[in-house]
């Protein structure tokens, strides 16, 4: 299946060839500070199963796991696109917002629930991990 999406101006666009290995939403204090307060939601692919045109600006982090994370947003519209562990290239993640259709792509477990505010609504459906998960393969 192909899936096409974009970063909100239009300057970057996404297209996954293949479905999610899985989907998730995360909740650590770093996805946090990127969404103004939610999770983020993500969509994990082979890294040769995504083609992304376009000036993507990356910017290293220090994720809440203790790994560093190179994270891709559009510079003109500052839209947060793109989650790649350093440890971990063959594998990217592209926030499900970024999809022009992402019905069938809601999370299928919720990671870093020890995280979460106590205001925060937690899917009693899906799977929980309290920290990070053991790593795709």
């Amino acid at each position: 299946m192909s899936r096409h999406g974009s970063c909100r101006c239009g300057e970057i666009q996404i297209t996954a060839t293949a479905d999610p290995i899985i989907t998730r939403a995360c909740w650590c204090k770093d996805c946090q500070k990127l969404t103004g307060g939610g999770p983020t939601h993500n969509a994990f692919f082979k890294t040769e199963d995504v083609d992304i045109s376009g000036p993507v600006r990356w910017h290293d982090v220090q994720a809440d796991s203790g790994n560093m994370l190179s994270r891709g947003f559009c510079p003109t519209c500052g839209s947060p696109l793109l989650g790649q562990s350093h440890a971990r290239r063959h594998l990217i993640g592209v926030r499900i917002g970024a999809f022009d259709d992402n019905d069938d792509l809601g999370p299928k477990s919720v990671i870093w629930c020890s995280s979460a505010p106590e205001w925060a609504y937690l899917d009693p459906d899906l799977p929980r991990t309290e920290h990070q998960p053991p790593p795709l393969g």
